[in-house]
């Protein structure tokens, strides 16, 4: 039997909020929050929800919503607008478990993207839908990235966080040391040093692991001399760089078969 809440000031509402805002509060939880009806049901296709927030009206409109796992509550409008992280509510909240593996997860012949102090949020999620799409194991995120399981992070995933395994991890050679263990070669993107990439033969690759930077300065140079090869993508004259989610996903299309 589902609970009603009307008050804005309820207590697990206070609490929902402090999990939406809050990396820290993420990490003591064990536990993300979503937003929105494509978003949560593609996330509880995979996760099951530990929590339901849904308002009668979207209820009415989707019914099948009721059949979603974990413990629901009706909320308001009001309630609904408080919880909201975003201009328009749709009236669907949810509450999902955080898993998060380790570099001991890390498999031979796996294909992993492994990012390097990306701050923006929509990157780091746009990489993670990219992973997804293109067939990755994982993602491995180094060196203080935006929180993936932030709201911002979440949406522009499309509930990727649910179809890669995600590993945070503060130092990047680290990682590359386990890409190495597994013998997975890492590539890195950079300008400096670096091949086009349109040469580098995938055919005799057996695990692969793109290393995307910083949006503005990139990847370090330690990470770019660590890695296997370092590899760029031809461009137009003039044009000297591409965003990371995009420089990365096109990365990610041309590793994706390895």
């Amino acid at each position: 039997m589902a609970e009603t809440i009307t008050s804005r000031d309820n207590e697990r509402i206070k609490r929902v909020c402090r999990l939406r805002d809050s990396g820290a509060v993420r990490q003591q939880e064990g536990s993300f929050f979503a937003e929105g009806l494509r978003l949560c049901t593609d996330l509880a296709a995979v996760l099951v929800p530990q929590e339901v927030y849904v308002t009668q009206k979207l209820l009415d409109a989707h019914p099948e919503l009721e059949q979603l796992g974990g413990r629901h509550f009706w909320i308001t409008e009001g309630v609904a607008a408080k919880l909201s992280d975003t201009k328009t509510p749709q009236g669907l909240f949810c509450v999902f478990p955080r898993s998060i593996k380790t570099l001991r997860d890390i498999h031979a012949g796996g294909r992993y993207v492994c990012m390097e102090h990306v701050q923006d949020p929509a990157n780091v999620g746009a990489l993670l839908r990219s992973a997804a799409a293109f067939g990755f194991t994982g993602a491995v995120l180094c060196a203080d990235c935006a929180d993936p399981f932030s709201p911002k992070a979440s949406r522009a995933s499309m509930g990727a966080l649910a179809k890669v395994d995600v590993i945070l991890e503060k130092d990047t050679a680290s990682a590359i040391a386990a890409f190495s263990e597994n013998g997975i070669p890492s590539f890195a993107a950079a300008l400096r040093g670096s091949v086009p990439l349109e040469t580098v033969n995938t055919e005799q690759l057996h695990g692969a692991a793109v290393l995307i930077g910083n949006e503005g300065n990139g990847l370090t140079e330690q990470t770019i001399q660590s890695a296997h090869q370092a590899v760029r993508i031809p461009m137009s004259p003039g044009v000297e760089s591409l965003n990371a989610a995009v420089a990365g996903s096109i990365l990610l299309w041309h590793f994706r078969g390895v």
